[in-house]
């Protein structure tokens, strides 16, 4: 059993000055930017490749992905996403926070808030589908590069959220 308590969070101010440097080598080394909805994308067009091959190449948003014998998996944001997912475990053990648990508000139960949390996943999914990004690609990298389009997703996702917050605070708090 592990009786180390766990370390606080890191300072938010630090943390988005981390990111930033992240974004801004991110730009530097591979010339885009950070993002993660390609990743998902590219990883399920190699599932639809080897489970229904036939469909997949007969597909003409599937093709796009399969130019030559190169993989949709050898992909800059995919290996990105790999780099996430350790990073978040690298963090968690030396944090002392490697645990599994669900952390919810005493007000709901574990089920409810798994519910609720793939229901956001999903939505925030579909939105990823429809936006042509995710926040971090759309929003954070688009306004690293002073898009338009990043301030304007960026106004639109913090600008739901902070409407939908009321409604489901209850969920969290």
């Amino acid at each position: 059993m592990n009786t180390q308590t766990p370390k606080k969070y890191m300072n938010p101010y630090l943390a988005g000055f981390i990111l930033g440097l992240a974004l801004l080598a991110a730009f530097y080394l591979t010339g885009r930017g950070l993002g993660a909805s390609g990743a998902i994308k590219s990883t399920v067009t190699a599932v639809v490749k080897t489970v229904a091959p036939e469909h997949a190449e007969k597909s003409h948003f599937f093709t796009k992905y399969f130019q030559g014998d190169k993989s949709p998996l050898n992909s800059w944001l995919v290996f990105e996403i790999i780099g996430v997912v350790f990073g978040g475990f690298l963090s968690g053990a030396i944090s002392g926070r490697l645990k599994l648990r669900i952390e919810h508000s005493p007000k709901i139960t574990a089920k409810k808030r798994l519910i609720f949390a793939a229901l956001g996943g999903v939505i925030v999914g579909m939105g990823a589908a429809l936006g042509r990004g995710c926040a971090s690609g759309a929003a954070l990298s688009g306004m690293a590069v002073l898009s338009t389009a990043g301030f304007i997703s960026f106004i639109a996702i913090f600008g739901t959220a902070f409407l939908f917050a009321y409604f489901f605070r209850k969920l969290w708090i």
